[in-house]
């Protein structure tokens, strides 16, 4: 039942609030978020709480506020997300500036393959409708099966519908797909803040450990793709903004464990530079740090149907 009301409720979302005028659907959204954010339920709890681990020296007001403007900025995103099917090519080209293009230009022209890896922040489906309409680049990127099987379909057929070629995640498979794709000079995009396997790598996050997916790193260790990282935010403008920041070099020593490893370890900390500057735009609703976790699943986290390959993406089985 719960996952029929699921599936039905995305299908709302989909079928009506693409039909909005772009202003409605934004007002609407800052009143669900801000609902939400009034219930103080564990989803907006647990961003209050993770928003601690970034700023440990904010007072619980400023947390509050920007616990506040994180629902808001979640559900611009879903709002955009429900009507990004129906954005013309000129609203898609436009609604997204990002600073340091030219890594990723000078990347793709390698034809070394590269691999986006993002966190949880601002709208990466917006950004790879971008990447599709204004570079012209298509690109690959891996979604596990959701429940109901209906709300997975229609998450593939969203993202395919702006020009993305969707792998179903069934263990370690994709791997070796991504790993072709690379290996013919393609791109790869992967959201890699949390990982939900257990081949994670444990890594330094503002100070404390954490466990990111291998994925990325591996896969430009084994194929020679660059890595780069993405940060995404938005300020009061339509426009969401972003930095592409620098590849991140595969070592020049140690074994291919050690050598993902340490990339990793580095696209954390650009992931860190970057939700430090734009705390309200990281959307980290669940648990995510070591000390945080616990063996069972979080109930109620409120956190976006995460395609979990799209965190441990590719993540290969060592």
């Amino acid at each position: 039942m719960n996952e029929r009301l699921t599936d039905a409720l995305y299908g709302l979302g989909w079928s009506t609030v693409k039909k909005l005028p772009e202003p409605l659907a934004a007002v609407l959204g800052r009143r669900i978020a801000d609902v939400a954010w009034k219930r103080r339920g564990k989803s907006v709890l647990r961003l209050e709480a993770n928003l601690a681990r970034v700023l440990p020296d904010a007072s619980a007001e400023r947390l509050a506020r920007l616990s506040r403007e994180g629902m808001r900025s979640y559900m611009r995103y879903w709002m955009e997300s429900f009507r990004l099917p129906v954005w013309s090519k000129d609203r898609v080209r436009n609604g997204f500036t990002p600073q340091d293009v030219h890594h990723l230009e000078e990347a793709l022209a390698s034809g070394r393959g590269v691999v986006i890896a993002l966190p949880h922040m601002g709208n990466y489906d917006l950004a790879g409708a971008w990447v599709t309409t204004k570079l012209g680049v298509p690109f690959t990127t891996v979604a596990e099966r959701l429940k109901p099987e209906s709300l997975y379909d229609r998450f593939v057929a969203y993202r395919e519908g702006l020009g993305m070629e969707v792998l179903p995640h069934s263990g370690g498979s994709a791997f070796g797909t991504l790993a072709r794709r690379l290996r013919a000079g393609g791109l790869v995009c992967l959201v890699a803040d949390r990982d939900l396997s257990s081949s994670g790598i444990e890594v330094k996050f503002f100070g404390e450990a954490a466990k990111m997916p291998a994925g990325p790193a591996m896969l430009a260790v084994r194929t020679g793709a660059l890595l780069l990282p993405v940060t995404l935010w938005y300020d009061r403008s339509p426009v969401m903004k972003g930095r592409i920041h620098p590849p991140i070099a595969v070592p020049e020593t140690g074994t291919p464990a050690e050598q993902a490893t340490v990339m990793t370890q580095e696209m954390a900390d650009a992931f860190a530079s970057g939700i430090a500057e734009h705390p309200q735009d990281w959307h980290m609703l669940q648990r995510l740090w070591l000390a945080d976790l616990d063996p069972r699943p979080e109930p109620g986290s409120g956190a976006r149907p995460e395609p979990p390959t799209e965190q441990s993406a590719g993540t290969e089985k060592p």
